[in-house]
C-alpha cells in the first residue's frame, strides 16, 4: 500500500539527484545525508512561511504574560493582528510581530497588557504538512541540493520542470481547500468599502 512520503523518503531523492545510494535512517552519519536534511528543512521552511490554507491558522487568541508581553508559541513563524480584532482598534497596523513577540508600533513597547486575536502562520513538521506540499517541498529541495553539490545545468532544468509541477498541483489544492474568491482579496475588499461609502447623487 502506497502511503505519504517520509521524511527519510524525501531526503533518499534528494540522494538519488546526484547518484547516491539511498540510506536506511536520518542518522546514518553520511554528510551528503545530512546536507539533503538540512536542505529540505530550509526549504520546508520557506515555502511554509508563505502560509497556506494548511498550516494558517486564524482568530488565534494569545494572553499576555505577567509582564504585559504577547509571546507567540515556538511554532508560530507569521503573525497579524486578525481582522476580527482590528474594529476595535483605531489603527489596523498598532501591532505587528518582532522576534517571537508582539510589539505596540505606537507606544513603542512590548508590554501590550492585554490578550491578541491573531491570524497566525505555523511551522509544522514535514510529515505533517500534507502530500502535496511534501512532493512540493522535496522536489525544490531536491534541485538546490543538487545545484549546490553537483551543479549540472542540465539536471536543474529537468528538476525544475518538475518542481513547477509540483508547486502547480500546491497551489490547485491551495484553491480548493481554502474556498477562495475575490471578496478575500484585501485590496478589493477596501475598494468594496470605499464604494459602500459613496453617497451617489
Amino acid at each position: 500500500m502506497t502511503t505519504p512520503t517520509t521524511k527519510l523518503e524525501a531526503v533518499n531523492s534528494m540522494l538519488s539527484t546526484i547518484g547516491e545510494a539511498p540510506v536506511n535512517s536520518l542518522t546514518s552519519g553520511l554528510v551528503d545525508a545530512e546536507t539533503a536534511e538540512t536542505i529540505l528543512n530550509e526549504v520546508s521552511r520557506s515555502v511554509q512561511a508563505s502560509g497556506w490554507n494548511f498550516n494558517s491558522e486564524p482568530d488565534y487568541t494569545v494572553a499576555a504574560n505577567i509582564s504585559g508581553e504577547v509571546r507567540l508559541p515556538t511554532e508560530v513563524i507569521r503573525a497579524d493582528l486578525a481582522d476580527s480584532e482590528t474594529k476595535f482598534r483605531s489603527n489596523k497596523n498598532e501591532y505587528v510581530q518582532r522576534g517571537n513577540k508582539m510589539y505596540d508600533k505606537i507606544k513603542h513597547t512590548y508590554n501590550i497588557g492585554a490578550p491578541l486575536t491573531l491570524d497566525v502562520v505555523v511551522l509544522l513538521n514535514y510529515e505533517l504538512c500534507p502530500e502535496v506540499a511534501r512532493r512540493y517541498i522535496s522536489v525544490k529541495a531536491a534541485r538546490i541540493f543538487q545545484e549546490r553539490v553537483v551543479g549540472s545545468d542540465t539536471l536543474s532544468a529537468m528538476n525544475r520542470n518538475d518542481e513547477q509541477e509540483a508547486l502547480f498541483a500546491l497551489r490547485e489544492m491551495e484553491g480548493d481547500n481554502g474556498d477562495y474568491n475575490i471578496f478575500d482579496d484585501r485590496s478589493t475588499a477596501r475598494v468594496l468599502d470605499r464604494s459602500i461609502g459613496t453617497k451617489v447623487i
